[in-house]
């Protein structure tokens, strides 16, 4: 028998001052059998990062051809196309092709530098691509922040993210190893 996913009812407050964006979400978030606690929050975070009234997390890792969460435009078109980990050089240029602006998040500590260094390369002609990596000692600091019912605040200021829940605290510092062209 399959296992059903786990649901998750997510406050998530967001300040970015970067962007001027101050909104308080709530989120439902249906967390996939093989996903683990890391993987669950560095997808809050990446919604977090790139908060919007029209992003929305999609069904992710039960879906092959769409990327953990999107933007779309009132016209459907594709606006935002995030991912999630150490998606294949084919992946991304599909999604650059889908999307106007695509963004990898990447994570995981000597696995995520060892990809990066694999396909750098060939993604230079990728004007729309942005890879930011996160340290995998701040993505286990997150990942004890996971609970079933959470009210998170995440502030963002000058690159620099800030998510706490109740009394505990997580800095998190996102390394840009490619921005966008335009």
């Amino acid at each position: 028998m399959a296992q059903k996913a786990t649901i998750y009812k997510v406050e998530l407050s967001v300040s970015d001052m970067d962007r001027h964006y101050y909104e308080t979400h709530k989120l439902t978030v249906a967390k996939h059998p093989s996903e683990t606690d890391e993987r669950l929050m560095v997808r809050i975070l990446a919604f977090a990062l790139n908060a919007h009234e029209h992003l929305e997390l999609t069904k992710g890792l039960s879906t092959d051809d769409e990327p953990d969460i999107w933007q779309k435009s009132l016209s459907d078109e594709l606006e935002l196309w995030v991912a999630l980990g150490l998606p294949s050089e084919k992946v991304i240029r599909q999604s650059c092709g889908k999307a106007n602006d695509v963004i990898v998040y990447s994570y995981g500590g000597r696995p995520a530098e060892m990809w990066w260094e694999k396909i750098k390369n060939s993604t230079t002609r990728f004007d729309n691509l942005q890879v930011i990596n996160f340290s995998e000692a701040e993505t286990r600091e997150l990942e004890q922040l996971a609970n079933r019912s959470m009210k998170l605040q995440v502030n963002i200021q000058e690159g620099e993210v800030m998510v706490s829940v109740d009394d505990s605290i997580v800095y998190i510092t996102p390394a840009k190893w490619k921005n966008t062209n335009h």
